[in-house]
């Protein structure tokens, strides 16, 4: 094949509730580019994808996800101080961690889909 793939742009489903979908993502540093018709297209830094106004509890559920970013260890600290779990119900966060694949922090969103956030390869 000689053409190469530049990006990838993932559907996310929102969960019940859209508006709150979209301010859980800013907290988390997405900002919101456009917005119409049950989607909406969110970008931090290099990562970008379209938020999808859709309610599938098996999707959601099942759904993973990995986000780099340029420094685990402070994007960690300021998400921890925001208190994510007691502001948006249903979200759950789990601190640095080692795995065998690397150190990750895990963010379940208010639709219950699993981010996996970890230190980008190139910022190492």
């Amino acid at each position: 094949m000689r053409a190469r793939a530049t990006a990838l742009y993932p559907f996310v489903p929102s969960g019940p509730d859209f508006e709150t979908a979209l301010a859980f993502f800013a907290a988390l540093g997405f900002e919101t580019r456009w917005k119409a018709d049950g989607l909406a297209g969110l970008r931090f830094g290099g990562a970008f994808f379209m938020l999808q106004s859709i309610d599938v509890a098996e999707w959601q559920r099942n759904q993973m996800l990995t986000l780099e970013v340029d420094d685990l260890e402070t994007y960690w600290r300021e998400v921890d101080a925001l208190g994510l779990p007691s502001t948006f119900p249903g979200v759950r966060t789990r601190p640095p961690t080692d795995f065998p694949w690397g150190r990750e922090v895990h963010i379940i969103d208010p639709a219950g889909v699993c981010w996996h956030i970890r230190q980008s390869p190139a910022a190492t």
